[in-house]
């Protein structure tokens, strides 16, 4: 009886954390503010407000219906590429034309904490991720779709990958080798283009850290195929698990072919995404999901430049001067003073994932002629939902971001707390239209505009590189403007 007793006095307390978990969790903060307002290069950034429980928000997947289709913007066509697939994430066009997208979920977490709360937690974490949509074993598979005829949708799909993948996301191809990205590790495989298998033995180019609250490892080949940028995210949301666990995240990696090393390229990055280079200057950009729990304006993610040893704060600092005072490591010494800014606001929560660029001989017209389009997955913890769209940000003749985001595709949210959708990677087709998985349907949209000719290529900028100059201790030069009007001083 004592056992039972024991057994049931936990099965209640169990029922009623759990209850008033999922009461605290039902309520929340709603902004203040529009999405809109925390964006563009100057957002406007409240006051923190410190949350104990996250707000949660989860806007249901519901799928479209036959014959539906998210909204373009004024001059753009969209229509089904692709559909039937198992949770699509990534896309990449290799340059024969096919499209290789991967279907992938989180990798199942080992060596679980048996213990009462943490069971808790997982059990709700299990609810919240089937509700948005993302729960469910990985499916492990990389598919080649394929549009034979040209008339805009993929009359060929092959899984060519299952061997050796575990939650693949990034994708690569060059000279007869395909890159993968699992959660836990970057191998290559031969692969000739054209072909509907791969064959071959995979090649472990570098590990990665496993797992983690941010699993997706998104790869970018630089423009001479020459290095290869992998994005890692974070395990936590502000480094609550410690900094040992954190080592290797939370930031972007480089990678070099031929010598096989691998360097840190630019870090504090809390989850990084998509990747690709500038047209205009040759840097790399990438997206940036931001922390949580400070309230439904607050932190804005974000799109970015990434020079060579770039920081970006992350867990302790946000948005340049923005200290999180939650954060219990102790800060690096003189973070504050090189830590950098990011340089376009997306709005708070919106979850941003996959970016291109506008590029030379694609179809979106005059008013997407020179930007970044990018998919903003989709919020669960603000209220009300943002993001759940694809977004334009418009580039000026410096290559530096201007204005908001403007809409390229809505329509994802239905207004009665479901989405029909989440938009989550972009690509362009060879023909020039852009792609996007809709992960949650199952779905690649094609996007163009029936009218527009292909592209110029935007002109690169050219400048001349600063002189060089000797190292001088300033104070030393301080001290003999000094001496010098001392000397030159009247005695009386």
């Amino acid at each position: 009886m004592a056992l039972f007793r024991k057994i049931a006095i936990a099965l209640v307390i169990a029922i009623v954390v759990t209850g008033v978990a999922l009461f605290v969790l039902s309520r929340g903060d709603t902004a203040d503010l529009s999405v809109e307002e925390v964006a563009g290069t100057e957002p406007v950034l409240q006051e923190g407000d410190p949350q104990n429980f996250p707000t949660v928000q989860i806007a249901e997947p519901v799928g479209w219906k036959a014959g539906e289709a998210p909204t373009p913007a004024k001059g753009l066509e969209v229509v089904r590429f692709a559909e039937g697939l198992d949770h699509p994430r990534t896309l990449y066009a290799l340059p024969n034309g096919d499209v290789l997208v991967s279907l992938t979920r989180a990798p199942e977490k080992k060596n679980r904490d048996t213990g009462v709360m943490a069971t808790i937690r997982g059990w709700i974490e299990g609810i919240l991720f089937a509700k948005a949509g993302a729960g469910g074993t990985s499916p492990n598979q990389i598919v080649l779709l394929r549009d034979t005829d040209g008339n805009g949708s993929a009359e060929t799909r092959q899984v060519i990958l299952t061997e050796g993948l575990d939650s693949p996301s990034g994708l690569a191809w060059k000279d007869g080798t395909l890159y993968v990205a699992n959660h836990n590790a970057v191998l290559a495989f031969p692969y000739a283009l054209g072909s509907d298998k791969v064959t071959g033995a995979p090649r472990k180019l570098m590990d990665l850290p496993p797992g983690g609250g941010h699993w997706m490892r998104n790869l970018e080949l630089s423009p001479n195929g020459q290095l290869l940028y992998v994005a890692v995210g974070s395990v936590s949301n502000i480094g609550e698990q410690g900094m040992k666990v954190e080592e290797g995240r939370a930031m972007i990696w480089e990678y070099d072919l031929a010598s096989g090393r691998a360097r840190q390229f630019g870090a504090g990055l809390r989850n990084p995404n998509g990747l690709d280079f500038s047209p205009w200057t040759g840097e790399l950009w990438t997206t940036v999901n931001e922390r949580d729990m400070l309230g439904s304006d607050l932190v804005p993610d974000y799109l970015t430049n990434v020079p060579i040893g770039a920081q970006y704060g992350w867990p302790w600092v946000y948005y340049r001067t923005n200290i999180d005072r939650r954060v219990q490591a102790p800060m690096p010494r003189f973070l504050m003073e090189y830590v950098r800014k990011p340089e376009f606001a997306l709005g708070p929560h919106v979850a941003a994932l996959g970016l291109v660029f506008s590029r030379e001989g694609d179809r979106m017209g005059e008013n997407f002629a020179s930007g970044a389009f990018i998919a903003r997955h989709g919020s669960w913890n603000r209220k009300p939902p943002s993001g759940y769209d694809v977004v334009f940000v418009d580039f000026d003749e410096l290559g530096n971001p201007v204005g908001k985001p403007v809409p390229v595709l809505t329509g994802f949210l239905t207004g009665e707390g479901t989405t029909r959708g989440r938009p989550t990677w972009v690509e362009w087709a060879g023909d020039g239209s852009l792609l996007v998985s809709d992960d949650t349907a199952g779905i690649i949209w094609r996007v163009h505009s029936p009218s527009a000719t292909p592209a110029p290529a935007i002109a690169r900028l050219k400048d001349d590189p600063l002189p060089p100059t000797a190292l001088k201790d300033p104070r030393a030069a301080f001290e003999a403007d000094y001496l010098r009007k001392q000397a030159g001083q009247k005695v009386n």
